[in-house]
Parts: structure tokens; C-alpha cells; sequence
């Protein structure tokens, strides 16, 4: 890699990792995922009423073993928040059809895989909180879009997730996943003024950083400042 003109990655860590191993710093360029900030913005909650939710909590994505949705589940059973708080678990994977069958109840529900995209939005904004508790994960997708709407978040500190929600959420350390998760559910769901200020800062963030739109220019900036070297190169 210390050989390309440019390295294009997600993360300020990934960029301190290439460089460690002898990759120039002016040759790395740090786009990171993005999301459409104009489509995913907060809005209705008309779907937590179908749930009659008093509150929400969700979990959007696979639902596999390393996606520790059961660690999610526990930990949701141990906050004592009445019956009208719910936790939605919007996704399928290898671990769906057990986890529906043992948790399956008035206050966890699973949708299976939502493919329209309408759906998964006015799912996203209908959360109170969202909770990605992730053993492996790069830059998740359903976490920025979660944020873009404006929704208060969780995410386990793997990948480049803490970095992205750090001082906009709460971040909790994978070695301790089931006490930190219960005490960060425990704490938004006691709190709701706490909640309102974490999602406007999960909005700003997003707008800030992971807007679609502004990473596309850059990416395309990096493309325009190289196509000039490239050409002497040709020549």
C-alpha cells in the first residue's frame, strides 16, 4: 500500500493502523460511510404507535451470532420499565428463528428483513433509542442511519462505530457488553431530557461528518487531484 497514490478509508483509526505500518500520511485520505442526511432525518413517529410503545427501543441489521441481539434481548428483560416499553429487532439472519421463538412476546417483537426503505426509516424514527451491541462491525451503516434520524444511540466501541458516536451517544465496551448495556438502557429510558440531548447530537454529528453528498465530494476531489499525476505518468 505504501506504493499507491492514495488509500481511501473510513476511519482517523484505520489511518493511525496505516501508518504504523509504513503508509505516508499525505497518501491516506479518510472518507467514511455515508447517509442521505435529507432522506434519513427525523420525522413521525406514527410506527411506535401501531406498537402502542410508550417508549422504543430497536435493533436494525443481521441478526447473527456476532450481532449479540440476545445480549441485547437479556439486557433489555433486566431493565424494569413497564410493559408498554418495547424493544423491535428489524432484521433476519442465522439466529432469528431461535431468538424469535425462546423471546418472541407483547414486548419484543421481531419483523423479520423490512426491504422498503420507507419502512426502515419510519422504523428508525419511531425508536427512542437504538442499540447496536456488535462484537465485529467496520463503520455501520444502520448506526449512522439510526443517528441521522436523530435517534439516541448505543454501539459497542469495535470497528470504527465508537469512534463514530463517541461524545454523540453512548459507547460501551464489548468486555463488559451485559452490565454497561443494561446500565445505558437503564439510564435512557429513565431519562428522557438525557435522550433528546444525545439525539441532537447524533443528528449534528451525522450532518457534520456523514452526509452522502459531502463524502461523495471528497471522494471525488481525491479523484480530480490525482487525475493531473496520472496523466504525467501516461506522458
Amino acid at each position: 500500500m505504501a506504493s499507491f497514490d492514495r488509500v481511501i478509508i473510513f476511519s482517523a483509526q484505520q489511518k493511525a493502523l496505516l501508518e504504523h505500518y509504513g503508509v505516508p500520511a499525505i497518501n491516506v485520505a479518510v472518507i467514511p460511510n455515508g447517509v442521505d442526511v435529507d432522506k434519513y432525518a427525523p420525522g413521525p413517529q406514527d410506527f411506535k404507535q401501531t406498537l402502542e410503545a410508550s417508549a422504543l427501543v430497536g435493533y436494525l441489521g443481521r441478526v447473527d451470532p456476532e450481532k449479540n441481539v440476545d445480549v441485547l434481548i437479556r439486557a433489555f428483560q433486566d431493565v424494569d420499565s413497564g410493559d408498554d416499553v418495547k424493544l423491535i429487532v428489524v432484521g433476519s439472519g442465522s439466529e432469528r428463528r431461535r431468538l424469535e421463538r425462546r423471546y418472541a412476546s407483547r414486548r419484543i417483537v421481531f419483523t423479520g428483513q423490512v426491504l422498503d426503505e420507507s419502512e426502515r426509516i419510519a422504523m428508525l424514527r419511531a425508536m427512542d433509542i437504538f442499540v447496536l451491541p456488535s462484537m465485529v462491525e467496520g463503520l455501520s451503516l444502520s448506526l449512522l442511519e439510526a443517528m441521522a434520524c436523530g435517534v439516541p444511540s448505543v454501539a459497542t466501541d469495535v470497528g470504527s462505530d465508537g469512534e463514530a458516536l463517541r461524545g454523540a451517544g453512548m459507547v460501551v465496551d464489548p468486555k463488559d457488553l451485559d452490565g454497561q448495556l443494561r446500565l445505558a438502557l437503564r439510564t435512557l429510558v429513565e431519562f428522557p431530557e438525557f435522550r433528546a440531548e444525545l439525539g441532537r447530537r447524533a443528528r449534528a454529528r451525522a450532518v457534520e461528518r456523514y452526509s452522502l453528498s459531502d463524502n461523495l465530494d471528497r471522494l471525488l476531489a481525491v479523484y480530480r487531484e490525482l487525475r493531473p499525476a496520472a496523466g504525467a505518468a501516461a506522458s
